[in-house]
């Protein structure tokens, strides 16, 4: 099948082209793949006559200058491969350009991730292997603590943390789960409870954070929420780096009121996460500084790294193209008021925000 439609994707990878390409088989779009971020220091300088749409990732900065370079070259929509979308002016783009996102590709793959970076840091595996790697076969300084019974406090009840919940559950571990929109039928069929972000920072022995970022918990985890931590406390971020304030986090782990914390992201990630700087110096000090600690296990966003999401990425993405060109419905296009897809505002009455 072959299609006219151009499209330009950015901060391509080798394994975005490879799963596009295998995927765009069956859609047919001409597709160039970009190494270069979208954001306001490289979009006037790109060439985007004779293409149709642009694809971004998550450290690709949409904001209202890039927005209005993007209408200008008649560009009508932006397909973004990631279920967030805090790197898009929404506002800025209403009326000028369509954004689409992918709002589910595998919530299992980031849970996994999430039980893994939990797991490592307990039982210290990342630093075990170094030790045997050396010959080193000594255990001391890498005792660690039974998961069961012990209390995980899940914030987020989306697709992601209800992955999450069940995994855990096998564990034996009791949760505490919180949501703006808690979801009381699902709570008592799985088995756990909603309580106040007060309550769940003071009994959880390990906090996983599943939330979007937003004005409201942009820096959620700051020192006032960590002082109503228990000591010792195990902090796990998937989802935003934003969530977290970073000095904050930085200094809890100095003084041992935060036990460990893994993390898959970082709240300035943009410079550094899917690049090699192996050979050069990291200018970021907060990042330097986490680098350092022997109870911190940092992965560079991979959460959703897996076959099955990539799939799920690459089809999806296209058949939002698809839609968009032939003039449907487009479910996955996220409406600027309240953040939905469109597709949920329409079984929403009166909340459909788009034209």
């Amino acid at each position: 099948m072959t299609n006219s439609k151009k499209i330009l994707f950015f901060d391509a990878k080798p394994y975005d082209q490879q799963f596009f390409d295998a995927n765009n088989k069956d859609f047919g779009f001409q597709i160039r793949y970009f190494n270069d971020h979208l954001n306001p220091r490289t979009a006037p300088h790109l060439v985007l006559e004779g293409f149709d749409a642009v694809c971004a990732f998550v450290n690709d900065q949409i904001n209202a200058e890039v927005i209005d370079i993007l209408h200008e070259k008649k560009i009508g929509i932006v397909a973004l491969r990631s279920a967030g979308y805090n790197n898009v002016d929404l506002k800025a783009a209403y009326d000028q350009i369509h954004v689409v996102r992918v709002p589910e590709y595998s919530p299992q793959a980031v849970a996994e991730h999430a039980v893994a970076l939990m797991l490592g840091l307990n039982r210290k595996t990342h630093r075990a292997y170094y030790r045997t790697r050396d010959g080193n076969f000594s255990i001391n300084g890498l005792l660690g603590f039974d998961m069961y019974r012990k209390i995980v406090g899940v914030v987020g009840t989306g697709r992601i943390g209800r992955a999450l919940i069940p995994i855990l559950k096998g564990f034996g571990m009791e949760i505490l789960a919180y949501d703006v929109y808690a979801n009381e039928d699902y709570a008592r069929e799985a088995g756990f409870r909603y309580v106040g972000l007060d309550e769940l920072y003071a009994k959880s022995d390990i906090i996983s954070l599943h939330a979007p970022l937003t004005s409201e918990t942009f820096h959620m985890i700051d020192e006032n929420a960590i002082a109503k931590m228990k000591d010792g406390v195990v902090i796990i971020n998937t989802s935003r780096g934003g969530l977290i304030k970073t000095e904050a986090l930085i200094e809890a782990l100095k003084n041992k009121k935060v036990g460990c914390a893994g993390l898959d992201v970082y709240e300035e990630e943009s410079e550094y996460f899917f690049e090699d700087f192996s050979s050069t110096v990291i200018s970021d000090d907060h990042l330097a500084r986490l680098l350092t600690f022997p109870n911190v296990l940092l992965t560079s966003h991979q959460g959703f790294f897996t076959r099955e999401a990539l799939t799920n990425i690459a089809r999806t993405t296209l058949r939002n193209l698809t839609e968009y060109f032939n003039g449907q419905q487009m479910v996955n296009e996220i409406c600027y008021r309240c953040g939905k897809d469109a597709g949920q505002c329409l079984r929403k009455k009166g909340q459909r925000c788009f034209k």
